[in-house]
């Protein structure tokens, strides 16, 4: 008697929406990414309603500041579970600059994850006459570590 119960609190929890079992792990964005550049994020914790959680260490920089760990917060299109949109904001702890990346995950033939993205860097600019020069744009391909 006690699984039948069990069974139909289960089943009201999986109607109701309260409770979700991944239908696939790849593309999970949590955990542990490395970019073509050698730069690693960490991504802690994506809640619910797909706010993303992590912290990200780069290896490129034209600081003359020493490089450390930088908060990243973004989010998450929760529709399609399989390949996922997303973007993130890296507000770097040692500049004066911030970057945003938007890109998608993808699983290849072989199961390999990949996140494939497309980044802004704003560099603080000195007066408006250098905001032209403030804006850098690159891509990312970032593998799981």
């Amino acid at each position: 008697m006690q699984s039948i119960g069990f069974i139909l609190v289960l089943a009201l929890a999986l109607a109701m929406g309260t409770l979700s079992i991944p239908l696939n792990d790849k593309c999970s964005l949590i955990g542990r990414w490395q970019n073509d550049l050698g730069s690693e994020m960490n991504i802690t914790a994506v809640n619910n309603v797909g706010k993303i959680f992590g912290t990200y260490l780069t290896k490129v920089t034209s600081s003359d500041k020493p490089i450390s760990e930088s908060p990243l917060r973004g989010s998450q299109q929760m529709g399609d579970q399989e390949h996922p949109t997303f973007g993130f904001t890296v507000t770097w702890s040692f500049s004066d600059s911030t970057t945003v990346f938007v890109g998608q995950c993808f699983v290849d033939d072989k199961g390999k994850e990949t996140l494939q993205t497309m980044w802004l860097l704003r560099k603080k600019a000195d007066s408006s006459q250098d905001n032209w020069k403030a804006t850098l744009v690159g891509t990312n391909l970032f593998t799981r570590v």
